[in-house]
């Protein structure tokens, strides 16, 4: 490994530079679909990029209608081929950056942006990983291939396409998510809640909060019909609860902020939901109807309590729950949650609980995705995990998580770095960022999982 090595060194300073490159490309999906570029003009500018990039790098690039490309490495069997799948997508920037949220900026051997560390900076990790294997001349006895997704932080419309037109191969990882390796993916449901509201009580104007129903909002603001009484009362409830939430009032309207922490809603932990937060103010405040009933089943919990679902497993550990979207105006109250349930969990048997604890609430659920699981003796995993343990020398461990990953799409797939144990999780967070050393790190850890897994 001595020569591979030797040249993954060589490459690390193109390997950032192509990064930045990447994370300037604002590619936010967005309804403004067109022939060619179903997710907006802005991602297919990033896929074409990223696979021009590719083929500048000697690969067999493909681009398939502008929802996902792939990029091959070697001959063989495409249904056997080792998959690596990564996303160009990245989630809205949000709120309280204080970097440039696609500036790419260097600071403190740390690059900043939306899109660093989910997923771009793994997928360029990917990418210079083949480069480097490539170059060594390390003979290979089954094609490589690095699928490229512009849908994953939505309704992964891309992979769906991709099964259509193209042969997923049926192994392989995706770098979305955590070292060492993830071989347990929680179910995911997404619910919607709508009711008309409440005709007494406090009357809330406007209380439009979030984007994705995956993103714990950080920031949360709604009007409500009332006068200076309601500046008072708001500063008693946020001395009560002890988090910042204030009040204003203008022309007979009251304007109601929150600060919350953002966050992922596959690991809640250390975050805390600013709509939460608004919904617990305007119940103490008075509010009635359907906002009290969201106030009391969910507010700031994220386990599921309130809503008669808060469980767990020994395998895959505890559900959780985010309401990361919330539209509310005169005429209807409409609110989104994002769930990530364990592997005995009946997801069924879930909204229906759930049904009963919301009294007055429609509850609609699409189809929920199922637990993904790959048992830790397999080929697979244990590739990864040598992979993993020769370059980091950290402990070989298979763990679950509640984030959904492209892995899933494969009929054995895992996930498979990049965010290292002792990394906080910035993904989906303001100042997001990548460690340029770990960055590099797991550009070895690619390159020597492909040579175990494909190397003839």
């Amino acid at each position: 490994m001595k020569e591979l090595d030797r040249i993954l060194e060589s490459l690390k300073d193109d390997m950032l530079n192509t990064l930045r490159d990447w994370v300037r490309i604002p590619s936010v999906a967005t309804s403004q679909a067109a022939p060619g570029a179903p997710f907006g003009p802005v991602v297919r500018q990033m896929l074409d990029k990223a696979l021009a990039d590719c083929e500048q790098m000697g690969f067999k690039a493909e681009n398939f209608d502008g929802y996902i490309g792939h990029a091959d490495m070697g001959e063989g069997d495409d249904e056997e081929a080792l998959a690596i799948l990564a996303h160009l997508d990245v989630v809205p920037q949000g709120d309280g950056w204080s970097k440039p949220p696609f500036g790419a900026e260097l600071h403190d051997g740390k690059l900043y942006g939306r899109g660093t560390s989910d997923d771009k900076g793994p997928a360029v990790a990917a990418l210079y990983a083949m480069r480097a294997v490539q170059m060594a001349g390390i003979p290979l006895k089954r094609k490589v291939r690095l699928i490229l997704g512009c849908d994953e932080e939505s309704n992964w419309l891309d992979i769906e396409h991709y099964k259509k037109v193209a042969t997923m191969p049926r192994m392989g990882f995706s770098p979305d998510a955590s070292y060492p390796v993830i071989n347990i993916e929680k179910g995911m449901c997404g619910l919607e809640l709508t009711a008309p509201p409440a005709k007494g009580g406090l009357q809330v104007v406007a209380f439009n909060v979030g984007e994705r129903p995956n993103v714990i909002p950080g920031t949360a603001t709604a009007t409500v019909r009332g006068g200076q009484d309601l500046i008072e009362k708001t500063a008693q409830v946020a001395d009560t609860f002890g988090w910042p939430v204030e009040a204003r009032e203008e022309n007979g309207l009251v304007t109601i902020s929150a600060q919350g922490i953002t966050g992922h809603a596959a690991h809640p932990e250390g975050s805390r939901n600013a709509i939460g937060q608004v919904l617990l103010t305007l119940r103490e405040l008075g509010v009635q109807g359907p906002l009290k009933v969201l106030a009391d089943a969910i507010g700031t919990q994220y386990d599921g309590e309130g809503l008669g679902v808060k469980v767990s497993d020994r395998i895959s550990g505890p559900l959780t729950c985010n309401m990361g979207i919330i539209r509310v105006d005169e005429q209807q109250v409409k609110a989104r949650l994002d769930i990530r349930f364990p592997l005995l969990v009946n997801p069924d048997m879930l909204e229906h609980v759930i049904r009963q604890h919301l009294p007055g609430i429609t509850v609609q659920g699409a189809r929920a995705k199922t637990p993904h699981y790959v048992p830790e003796n397999s080929e697979l995993v244990q590739a990864l995990l040598n992979a993993y343990h020769e370059v980091s020398g950290l402990p070989k461990q298979a763990i679950a998580i509640g984030g959904g990953t492209y892995a899933r799409s494969l009929k054995e797939g895992v996930a498979f770095g990049a965010l290292f144990p002792d990394e906080p999780d910035v993904a989906h967070k303001a100042d997001e960022y990548i460690d340029v050393g770990n960055l590099y790190k797991s550009m070895r850890i690619i390159a020597y999982a492909i040579v175990k897994l494909a190397g003839a």
